[in-house]
């Protein structure tokens, strides 16, 4: 079910300069850049938008990753994302339970924000598909959660759970390597690609680099 190992996250507020006059159209672009480059797996997070905002730009973005056969997920809102047709639906800790949502969206592709191995394992417990993780490094859009857990909390993590394991918070080209190497089963990113000023040339690279270390490992 699973099938990705590069889970991109929108933010729109983090385009770069050159693609940032109209930000709602220009995510569209941005995102259509990284799947061409090869991402199977978006997550629209746009929390500040209204429902009909957050509803007509969801529509936008299945319509994209249905042309280039790739994952879409919603954050939070399950209403939007079975309006749409999207494949899943990601939750954080404050939001409803895999479980209950599960009960209303019964093909949903279930993924949690989680930041330690209690919760991970809570996910998995509640019927989670997978996890993210972190944040792993230091990331100005994870203060909120506090100090980076680093590289050895993905291994205590795998070793309690079966459900895939997403490495999240200040992945960058330079540190794939090392969240793969703990066990991680892949990376959520957000600023290395939408913030790039070639997000379809980052997009590749990041694929490249995460099929280079899987094989090394």
């Amino acid at each position: 079910m699973i099938d990705f190992n590069l889970y991109l996250i929108t933010d729109r507020q983090q385009i770069s300069r050159q693609h940032a006059a109209d930000s709602k159209r220009s995510l569209l672009t941005v995102i259509e850049e990284a799947l061409k480059g090869g991402v199977k797996a978006v997550q629209l997070r746009e929390k500040d938008l209204n429902a009909w905002e957050l509803f007509e730009l969801a529509q936008g973005m299945r319509r994209l990753t249905k042309d280039y056969n790739a994952k879409f997920f919603i954050n939070d809102r399950v209403d939007v994302a079975m309006s749409v047709g999207a494949d899943g639906i990601h939750l954080g800790q404050n939001s409803f339970s895999a479980r209950e949502v599960r009960k209303i969206f019964h093909k949903a592709i279930i993924g949690v924000s989680t930041h330690s191995v209690e919760e991970a394992e809570i996910a998995e417990k509640q019927g989670a598909d997978f996890v993210t993780l972190g944040p792993i490094f230091y990331t100005p859009s994870k203060v909120g959660y506090g100090e980076p857990l680093g590289v050895a909390l993905i291994k205590k993590v795998k070793r309690e759970i079966k459900i895939p394991v997403f490495a999240i918070g200040g992945i960058k080209m330079d540190s794939i390597n090392e969240v793969i190497q703990a066990g991680a089963d892949g990376v959520a990113v957000i600023s290395a690609i939408i913030g790039a000023e070639e997000p379809g040339k980052e997009a590749q690279e990041v694929v490249r680099e995460i099929a280079d270390w899987r094989i090394r490992d």
